[in-house]
């Protein structure tokens, strides 16, 4: 086995810089993309028609991002080796006529994006990000990393029934964050600021994907920073990762016997079926067309799938002390242990015996060591883009990920450590 990997605070740090970079999926494929641009990749347009040439190339289509590296002299049958992640995170979202308010309050009308833990949101400072569209169809990203908005729960005093009964919202009425005072409500408020803090002139603006995020920074915690608390861990510390492996496998002086992909989805929290979610062509098409682009045939594309694997990585769940009954008896993931292998047998993770094995070989080059997650039998098991990918395509994938707490929470909690080791294990695998 490999020497251990030693832990790096770098690229702890650096994932902190990634997340607070990274406020809607539209910034977390922009600053995904600017890395790989260092790296020595380039940007191809899908309506373009592409030439079968080496080195590091992307596509960027809202808010996913497929990104591969061919070496030189690769074969049009070469496998591709895949890291599949997603950018999309559960939060709040503005609806299409977004200014509301009533009793002197200016409030932004919002929509429940995926499965957020909506208690989280309360009491928040937040800010607003995401993409606004032009009059001429360009597009502009937009972010308001301040203190504008918040969703202020009701004092104990006018519902002491919380202390009894817990917390209920509804996420209709007791959603809608407050952004100032003011008794009319006019139409195009919002978009007009939006306007002006994104240096557009005014009226230009016709469509907009716009989401809530908190302000408050990622921020290593504990008494010996062992912790790392932040937003969207859940799954920007995955494309983090993948992004950091796959630079570094292109960089490396050694040529990669397969064609080393990262893959960043977005809608995943709300089922992935969308032209830029897992259950989209976006991956096939752009994995056929490099082999078309080599030369390639039919036969050559169906020879490159049947020996390709891909890592789909998703944040999992550590075993939590204050409510250890909830997990399997004799699986307890821990942070900072590294990171975990997801298994179901009903196929909610695309996990079998062949791609623990594919994963264990990974671990070992890196001199990782990684844990194993399956849920409580009497629970039901959540699940990723891996079934999706291995279904749709055809292609053998392995359902991996970093163990985290409040998972769906608006700022998460990971070990400071597994970062790293999540990293180190991906560039093992793509260069396996």
């Amino acid at each position: 086995m490999s020497e251990p990997a030693r832990f790096d605070r770098g690229h702890t740090d650096d994932l902190m810089t990634f997340l607070a970079a990274s406020p809607s999926p539209y910034h977390a494929v922009a600053t995904a993309a600017e890395r790989l641009e260092k790296a020595g990749f380039r940007q191809v347009a899908e309506t373009d028609a592409w030439e079968g040439t080496s080195g590091g190339k992307y596509v960027l289509r809202g808010g996913a991002i497929v990104a591969w590296y061919v070496p030189e002299g690769a074969a049009p049958h070469t496998p591709f080796r895949i890291v599949g992640a997603h950018t999309d995170s559960p939060n709040l979202r503005v609806k299409p006529l977004p200014d509301s308010g009533a009793h002197g309050w200016r409030q932004v009308a919002v929509e429940i994006y995926g499965g957020p833990l909506l208690n989280s949101w309360l009491d928040r400072d937040l800010g607003l990000a995401g993409r606004l569209t032009l009059r001429d169809g360009s597009t502009r990203l937009v972010n308001v990393d301040r203190p504008l908005l918040r969703v202020p729960q009701l004092a104990i005093h006018l519902d002491r029934s919380v202390t009894a009964d817990g917390l209920k919202l509804d996420k209709q009425r007791h959603l809608q964050p407050i952004w100032g005072l003011g008794h009319d409500v006019r139409d195009g408020d919002l978009i007009a600021f939006l306007e002006e803090a994104a240096g557009l002139p005014a009226g230009v603006v016709t469509g907009w994907d716009l989401m809530t995020h908190s302000v408050e920074p990622p921020a290593y915690l504990g008494r010996d920073r062992e912790l790392l608390a932040g937003p969207r861990m859940d799954n920007l510390l995955s494309v983090h990762a993948g992004t950091a492996a796959l630079a570094a496998v292109a960089s490396s002086s050694s040529k990669p016997a397969s064609i080393p992909v990262l893959a960043a989805f977005d809608h995943e929290e709300n089922g992935s079926q969308s032209d830029t979610g897992a259950d989209g062509p976006l991956l096939g098409n752009v994995l056929e067309r490099s082999v078309y682009a080599r030369g390639g045939s039919f036969e050559d594309r169906s020879r490159a799938f049947a020996g390709t694997v891909c890592l789909s990585s998703d944040t999992g769940h550590a075993v939590h002390p204050n409510y250890a009954e909830r997990h399997d008896p004799t699986h307890h993931p821990r942070v900072n242990g590294g990171p975990i292998l997801k298994v179901n047998v009903n196929n909610r993770y695309a996990t079998d015996g062949s791609g623990r094995a594919e994963f264990a070989g990974a671990c070992e080059q890196a001199g990782v060591p990684f844990q194993s997650f399956v849920s409580n039998n009497s629970m039901p098991c959540g699940t990723t883009i891996g079934p999706i990918t291995a279904a749709r395509h055809g292609i053998r994938t392995v359902d991996i990920g970093v163990a985290i707490l409040s998972m769906h929470s608006a700022r998460e909690l990971c070990g400071a450590d597994d970062p790293f080791l999540l990293a180190n294990a991906l560039t093992a695998f793509l260069e396996r």
